[in-house]
């Protein structure tokens, strides 16, 4: 799937993906131990077939009230906001460390999406609670450990046909009791409809019906 971006979208994007073959070099070369105190330095990103998924699907589900729970250094937030000006949209886009905002900011400027991007900066769970907008999409994209404590902050805000992603489900394997949590609590809501895409890390892709079904 190949999206055909701007100029200006396009050139942030080669930087970002230049950033992360230097960086995924370097984590080949570093001990365990010292790659895991280095992780908050290094983009992690959900990667280019994410991006292009979350893009495609925001758009064809004219989505225009947009969730990220982790902007981390705004690899994905790009590839949302370009979907949010098409929509003629809006991302609110939540992050704990203020170095990262900077850098993601000066990205999206960069792109030329600015205006499409509300950055939140402070503690993920507040920041929803006190968020006053309904949502059409969420992408989950922090600890895994708070994802059932945002989603259970976040589904009382959700708009009826709502899309809601939680990413990295199966890598990395240690995170496998959050991640089954978290799966658990979309399937006891009974109004979802659910799977999981082995794209990237693995992404949970559940569709919000507003109402329960029959499991």
């Amino acid at each position: 799937m190949m999206i055909d971006f701007d100029i200006k979208v396009q050139s942030v994007l080669t930087t970002y993906h230049k950033r992360i073959a230097t960086e995924n070099k370097l984590m080949q070369t570093l001990p365990l131990e010292e790659g895991m105190k280095m992780r908050d330095e290094f983009l992690l990103p959900v990667g280019r077939e994410v991006g292009q998924f979350l893009n495609a699907l925001i758009k064809g589900s004219k989505a225009k009230t947009i969730l990220e729970i982790g902007t981390s250094y705004g690899y994905s937030t790009l590839w949302l906001a370009e979907a949010a000006r098409a929509n003629k949209g809006k991302v609110i886009t939540l992050e704990n460390n203020p170095e990262k905002v900077v850098y993601a900011k000066e990205k999206i400027e960069e792109a030329g999406l600015i205006q499409f991007v509300d950055f939140r900066v402070g503690d993920a769970l507040e920041s929803i609670e006190n968020a006053t907008e309904t949502f059409d999409f969420v992408l989950l994209d922090i600890w895994k450990e708070l994802y059932v404590e945002c989603f259970d902050l976040f589904y009382s805000k959700l708009n009826k046909g709502a899309w809601v992603l939680g990413d990295n489900m199966l890598l990395p394997p240690h995170s496998t009791k959050e991640t089954n949590a978290y799966r658990k609590s979309i399937t006891n809501k009974k109004t979802f409809t659910s799977i999981l895409m082995p794209i990237g890390s693995g992404i949970e892709v559940s569709h919000y019906k507003n109402y329960e079904y029959e499991i």
